[in-house]
């Protein structure tokens, strides 16, 4: 399963003392994302991922998020490598393993 999405990246606010950046799946791709999964679920719920923001293309997982939307954690190297801000819409390519 291959997804494409835009959203704004933010900062999770429940730690300070580290940076943590995400973006989150609409609610109909993640709705999507965790039925098909099922019952078969990974630690977490996380769900293995191949992504892609501009050039950058890294293997990761999305995590359901406080809101029931899955979230993709967004590392140091590519916020810099795509010029990321906080805030700012990033646009996400998944595909989503196994599914």
């Amino acid at each position: 399963m291959i997804v494409e999405f835009t959203d704004e990246m933010y900062r999770w606010e429940a730690r300070s003392d580290a940076d943590w950046y995400f973006v989150a799946m609409p609610e109909d791709l993640s709705s999507e994302v965790a039925e098909l999964q099922g019952p078969y679920r990974r630690g977490f719920g996380a769900v293995r991922v191949q992504a892609t923001i501009g050039s950058s293309n890294w293997r990761t997982s999305i995590f359901p998020g406080g809101d029931g939307r899955y979230v993709l954690p967004l590392k140091r190297a590519v916020r810099d490598a795509e010029h990321l801000r906080e805030g700012a819409p990033v646009t996400v390519i998944l595909e989503i393993a196994g599914v």
